[in-house]
C-alpha cells in the first residue's frame, strides 16, 4: 500500500487546514486509517484513528474538539480537519494505515506509512 499525504502548510494561530492521504490499494477499506505527527525532536504521535468503514473514530486528547478524521472509501482517501490550530500543533504528519481490526495508539500497529506533510503554525 501506498500512501501519499497532502494538504500541509503555513497557517496562523487560529487557522484551519485540511490534510488530505491518497492510498494506491484497491483494497483500501480493509485498512484502519491513522494520522500522526512528529514535532522536531520528539517522538512520532498518535493523533487521530478511524475505522475501516468510517464509522468509528478515535483522538489523542490534545486534538479531540479541533480535528475531525474522516474517510472515503470510493476515493481511497483519509481526511484530517484540523481547526483552531495552535503553534503547538506544529510538525511532520503523516498517515499510516493498518491491517487490523481496532483503532491502535501505537506506532508499531501500523503497517504502512506515508511520506508526511509539513503543518506549520505561526503564532
Amino acid at each position: 500500500v501506498q500512501l501519499q499525504a497532502s494538504g500541509g502548510g503555513l497557517v496562523q494561530a487560529g487557522g484551519s487546514l485540511r490534510l488530505s492521504c491518497a492510498a494506491s490499494a484497491r483494497t483500501f477499506s480493509n485498512y484502519v486509517m491513522g494520522w500522526f505527527r512528529q514535532a522536531p525532536g520528539k517522538e512520532r504521535e498518535f493523533v487521530a484513528g478511524v475505522s475501516r468503514a468510517g464509522i468509528n473514530t478515535y483522538y489523542a486528547d490534545s486534538v479531540k474538539g479541533r480535528f475531525t478524521i474522516s474517510r472515503d472509501n470510493a476515493k481511497n482517501t483519509v481526511y484530517l480537519q484540523m481547526n483552531s490550530l495552535t503553534p503547538e500543533d506544529t510538525a511532520v504528519y503523516y498517515c499510516a494505515a493498518d491491517r487490523g481490526d481496532f483503532i491502535m495508539a501505537d506506532v508499531t500497529s501500523y503497517d504502512y506509512w506515508g511520506q508526511g506533510t509539513q503543518v506549520t503554525v505561526s503564532s
